[in-house]
C-alpha cells in the first residue's frame, strides 16, 4: 500500500477513483487494461501511472496484484445509477442486445465511432421508460451507432422511433433487424452539418444522442437534437458525453456550448455510458438530461448553421485537420468548356464573380429557384458522403462535382436511372439521361427527379397516369403495401439501402392489385 499513497494523497478528493481501481486490483481478479478502465471509469493515463507502482503477476495481457490486498476504506462506494435495480429484470434484453451489437457493423474512426456495452444500452432505454411516459410518444434517435433505438423499441413497443445517421450500414443493419423484430423503427439518412431531414424536424416528444465528443459536435447534434422535438415544453434530450478526470478545460469547452444553447441540465449522471474502447476518458461517459427553455429556440436558429464542420477529433473533418488551405480550393475543371450557373458550395470569391451562389445546406433543402443547365458544386473533405443527395437535388443537364480528393467509388448504382457519372481526378462529370421510355422507368424517373418533394406524393401521382385504374386512396394503399418506408419521406433523406430497393418496388406497384383500397 505504502507504493500507492502519494498517488492517491495527490489525488485529494479524487482519490476514491484511484482506490476502486486498487480494490479492483487486489480482489484476486484477472484484468487487462481496458476492462480495468471500463469498470473503473478511469482514465487510461491514471489508471498506468497505478500500475506502474503495483506489483503485478501477469499472464498474457491479463494481470493482477501478486498479493491480494484488504478491503480499502471507501473502495466500494460509487455514485448511484438510476436504474441499476431494474436491471436484473431484463438480462433477457441484455443478452440480445450483446449479439445485435456483435453482429453490428464495425465503428469507424473517421465518425468518432465507439461502441456501448450492451448494458449500457438497455440501461438507456430503462431510464427513458422509467423517467418519462412512453406510450404514443415519439424518440429521434440522432445518431445510432450503439442501437440505443432497438433497445428501446424492444423494451417499450408503445414508441415510435426515427434513427438519424450518415453510416449508410448502420441505418441498414437498424432497419433490417426492425423488420426482423417487427419494431417500430425508422431510418433516415442525414449529414448533421447539412441539416435535420425535414421528416424528423419537428417530429419527437424525445430525443437521445452520443456526439463526437468535441465542443462543436456536442453543440451540433444538440441543437439538431432540439430540431426534431415537436413538444418544446415538456421535450428532452439525452446527451452521452465524457472527458478524461485530467482535463476539466475540455469539459467546460464542451459545457459552455451547451449553455450557449440555453438548455438546463435537468440531471447528470455520472460515467453512466460505458464503452467498448475510449481509454483516454476511461471507457464512460456521463448522461445528461437537458429540458429546452423559451430562449433555446432563437438560441439553436442563430447558431445551429455556424458550427464549424470540423467535429470530429479524427479524419479529414477533425478539430485537428482544421480547414483546407487555399490552395486546396476547389477549381472548375478546364476541359469542360461550359461555365456554370450556378456554383454550389464553397468557391473562391474571385471565381465567376457574377454567377449566383448557393450553399450546400440551402441545395439540399429546397429546390433552386430556376432550372439552370449547368452547376458546379464543391464538396469539402469529410462531406463526399452527400455527393448522391447533392446530385439527386439538382436538376440541370450536366454538374460538375468537385471533391476533395479522386472518388474511391462513383455512387453510379444509386443516379444510374438519373446521370451518367464519370471521374477525372477529384472531379465528378454528370450528364443527365434522357427520359426513360417505360412505364416503371417513368415513375421511377419523377420521384428521383422530384427528389425534395414527399416520395408516396409523387410516387402516387405517377402510378395513377401510369395504370389509369386506380383512385388516390387506392393508389397510396398500393405503395404501402410495396414500400411501406416510403410514407412521409423524401428521396434526399431515404438510405441508400432504400434507394436501391426502389426500382424493384416500384415495378411491383405496376402490378400489385388495386383493391387495397376503396374507390374515393
Amino acid at each position: 500500500m505504502e507504493a500507492f499513497e502519494g498517488l492517491i494523497a495527490r489525488a485529494g478528493v479524487d482519490g476514491r477513483r484511484l482506490r476502486a481501481v486498487l480494490a479492483s486490483l487486489g480482489d484476486g481478479r484477472w484484468w487487462t487494461l481496458a476492462d480495468l478502465v471500463r469498470e473503473t471509469a478511469t482514465s487510461r493515463r491514471t489508471v498506468e501511472s497505478l500500475l506502474r507502482e503495483a506489483d503485478l503477476e501477469r499472464s498474457g495481457d491479463r494481470f493482477r496484484l501478486r498479493k491480494p490486498m484488504p478491503a480499502l476504506a471507501g473502495s466500494d462506494i460509487a455514485p448511484a445509477d438510476p436504474v441499476a435495480h431494474l436491471l436484473p429484470g431484463h438480462t433477457g434484453l441484455v443478452a440480445r442486445m450483446d449479439e445485435l451489437i456483435a453482429k453490428a457493423p464495425r465503428g469507424r474512426q473517421a465518425l468518432d465511432h465507439v461502441a456501448a456495452t450492451a448494458d449500457t444500452v438497455v440501461r438507456r432505454a430503462l431510464l427513458l421508460d422509467a423517467r418519462f411516459w412512453l406510450d404514443g410518444a415519439r424518440l429521434l434517435c440522432v445518431g445510432d451507432h450503439d442501437l440505443t433505438s432497438l433497445a428501446t423499441a424492444m423494451l417499450h413497443p408503445g414508441v415510435e422511433v426515427t434513427v438519424v445517421d450518415i453510416d449508410e450500414r448502420i441505418l441498414a443493419y437498424i432497419a433490417e433487424q426492425a423488420g426482423l423484430l417487427g419494431l417500430n423503427v425508422r431510418t433516415r439518412w442525414a449529414d448533421l452539418r447539412l441539416g435535420l431531414p425535414p421528416s424528423a424536424q419537428a417530429w419527437a416528444d424525445l430525443a437521445i444522442t452520443d456526439p463526437p465528443y468535441t465542443p462543436e459536435g456536442i453543440g451540433l447534434f444538440t441543437a439538431r437534437a432540439a430540431e426534431g422535438l415537436r413538444d418544446r415544453e415538456q421535450g428532452r434530450i439525452l446527451l452521452a458525453y465524457g472527458a478524461s478526470e485530467r482535463t476539466p478545460a475540455l469539459a467546460l469547452k464542451v459545457q459552455n456550448a451547451l449553455s450557449q444553447l440555453n438548455l438546463l441540465s435537468e440531471a447528470i449522471y455520472p460515467d453512466f455510458n460505458r464503452y467498448f474502447g475510449a481509454e483516454a476518458i476511461g471507457s464512460a461517459a456521463d448522461l445528461y438530461i437537458l429540458r429546452p427553455t423559451t430562449k433555446t429556440w432563437p438560441a439553436v436558429a442563430a447558431r445551429v448553421d455556424g458550427f464549424s464542420a470540423a467535429i470530429y477529433t479524427h479524419g479529414p473533418q477533425s478539430i485537428e485537420a482544421g480547414s483546407p488551405a487555399p490552395a486546396d480550393s476547389p477549381a472548375l475543371a478546364p476541359a469542360t468548356g461550359r461555365t456554370p450557373e450556378v456554383l454550389v458550395g464553397e468557391w473562391p470569391k474571385d471565381l465567376l464573380a457574377k454567377t449566383p451562389r448557393a450553399r450546400l445546406t440551402t441545395w439540399l433543402a429546397k429546390p433552386y429557384a430556376s432550372d439552370p443547365a449547368q452547376v458546379a458544386i464543391a464538396v469539402p473533405a469529410g462531406l463526399e458522403a452527400a455527393l448522391p443527395r447533392l446530385l439527386l437535388a439538382t436538376r440541370a443537364r450536366r454538374v460538375q462535382v468537385t471533391l476533395a480528393e479522386p472518388p474511391k467509388n462513383l455512387p453510379a448504382d444509386l443516379l444510374s436511372p438519373v446521370y451518367e457519372l464519370t471521374a477525372e481526378g477529384s472531379t465528378v462529370h454528370a450528364v443527365r439521361l434522357p427520359p426513360p421510355e417505360t412505364a416503371e422507368g417513368r415513375i421511377l424517373r419523377r420521384i428521383l427527379d422530384n427528389a425534395h418533394g414527399k416520395l408516396a406524393n409523387t410516387w402516387r401521382e405517377a402510378l395513377i397516369r401510369a395504370r389509369g385504374d386506380l383512385t388516390k386512396k387506392q393508389a397510396r394503399a398500393v405503395i404501402t403495401g410495396v414500400a411501406p418506408w416510403a410514407d412521409d419521406v423524401t428521396v434526399l433523406e431515404l438510405p441508400a439501402h432504400r434507394l436501391r430497393e426502389l426500382p424493384a418496388a416500384v415495378a411491383s406497384s405496376l402490378t400489385a392489385p388495386s383493391d387495397a383500397g376503396s374507390p374515393g
